[in-house]
């Protein structure tokens, strides 16, 4: 059976009389055949009218779950354009013919389904990354059936509120900052699951529905403060390591800001400090961050039970670390992306000559290096006079004593070094100041 959808305001044409609160109306999908819901608070005493505008007799049909096929006559009476239906049965579908056209609708009678809230409370029993409210009180789904019979539940929109966090990324630093959540149920549940959780302390208010708040009758209860039980975080290494100079290597230096499991550039040359850092939902209680050799953290080597973690890396190899945060009673927890921190094993490249000439090409004397914990060098002249003393991988000698630049000639060095691998170093060799200046102004510099 089909129903026309074609007169502009359907909704103008049928009336009610008898009730003693507004008719509320929805509108349903089109595949539905049905053109409108009307929401009575009770049918009782209430009888619907329909005009025609073409002047034709006016039948009434009703039908339930079965669907329009279905319908059964429905006794009304008529006087000149307008038929009344007397007796108007909530639930259930109507067909009004006039003339070759049907026009559809369902009659929904509120009072048996109406919301009663009583009282709400956190369930004893709660899941990670779920809230579960209960709640005291009843009301029916309402349901209503399309034409060719298909069972569809009115949508009453029972709203829960509460706060939780969510995390934000901000220009200069992300956190996890309160939100205000509004969750809206179909119908009325005894339970309602809410995802996400509350990661924060808050009550839970539950109201509705809407067919109420448009009565101005909504119902409303609320809970207590309910503590966070689920956890969430966010973690990020950031690289202070100022790596090697060693010219076979990319050099990287300053901060690097790596987050999630992205952790490419993390290590290199040892000493490598890193720092950890985890930001957390307010149900985090205890902090741990692991360290290991092992990838599958069977077995941990270090745990430190703080929330950030500023660690210096030694140690040749490949180094995993990953953050767990948990609530009060360890029932939730959080687990992060694994880091990996490599360092490689020790290297010490030493340059046998360098032209000081003030070009800004090899105008300075200095090791390329990798991983090294100790390094002293000592600078001699021909006639054995130190000239300079180097207590860092880092430096360099300018070629100057005094301030003045040396002449060409052959200088001696004495080098001791440990590795962070255990390596140790003792070289000594000449270092050959040239300084003539062509169109580039370099020196070759093998390595010794």
């Amino acid at each position: 059976m089909a129903c026309s959808l074609s007169l502009p305001v359907f909704s103008q044409k049928l009336t009610f009389s008898g009730n003693s609160l507004k008719v509320l109306e929805e509108t349903p999908e089109k595949s539905t055949g049905l053109e409108k819901i009307y929401v009575l608070y009770s049918t009782q005493g209430v009888s619907a009218s329909y005009t025609s505008t073409a002047g034709n007799r006016i039948n009434w049909l009703k039908y339930g779950n079965l669907g329009g096929g279905h319908a059964e006559e429905a006794a009304s009476t008529q006087e000149g354009n307008t038929s009344t239906l007397s007796v108007l049965e909530g639930d259930k579908g109507y067909i009004v013919e006039d003339g070759d056209r049907r026009y559809c609708f369902w009659i929904v009678d509120y009072l048996p389904h109406r919301l009663k809230l009583q009282s709400a409370a956190p369930a004893d029993e709660q899941e990670c990354g779920v809230t579960i409210i209960n709640i005291s009180g009843s009301g029916e789904p309402i349901r209503y059936f399309t034409i060719n019979g298909m069972q569809k539940t009115l949508d009453q929109q029972i709203t829960v509120e509460y706060t939780t966090q969510e995390w934000e990324d901000k220009a200069d630093q992300g956190n996890f900052y309160d939100k205000n959540m509004v969750r809206k149920f179909e119908s009325f549940q005894s339970e309602y699951r809410l995802s996400p959780p509350n990661y924060c302390a808050s009550a839970f208010k539950v109201s509705g529905d809407k067919f109420l708040k448009a009565w101005n009758w909504e119902e409303t209860v609320e809970t207590v403060t309910v503590n966070p039980v689920s956890v969430d975080a966010r973690t990020f290494a950031i690289s202070q390591n100022s790596d090697s100079n060693d010219d076979s290597e990319t050099e990287k230096e300053g901060s690097n800001l790596i987050g999630g499991n992205d952790s490419e550039g993390l290590g290199g040359s040892a000493p490598c400090q890193i720092i950890f850092q985890a930001f957390v939902t307010d149900g985090v209680i205890h902090n741990e961050w692991q360290l290991t050799r092992d990838l599958n953290f069977e077995e941990i080597d270090y745990r430190f039970t703080t929330q950030d973690l500023d660690y210096t890396f030694l140690e040749e190899g490949s180094h995993y670390v990953r953050y767990i945060g948990s609530n009060s009673d360890g029932s939730c927890e959080y687990v992060s992306d694994v880091y990996e921190v490599s360092i490689g094993e020790s290297l010490l490249k030493i340059p046998n000559a360098f032209s000081p000439n003030g070009d800004g090409v090899n105008d300075e004397w200095k090791v390329a290096y990798r991983s090294l914990q100790s390094f002293q060098c000592y600078i001699f002249d021909r006639q054995g006079h130190q000239v300079c003393h180097l207590s860092s991988p880092e430096q360099g000698w300018d070629g100057k004593v005094h301030g003045k630049t040396v002449d060409s000639g052959v200088f001696f060095y004495v080098l001791e070094a440990t590795g962070t691998d255990g390596k140790k170093y003792k070289k000594s060799g000449d270092i050959n100041i040239v300084k003539y200046v062509g169109r580039t102004g370099t020196s070759s510099q093998p390595e010794q």
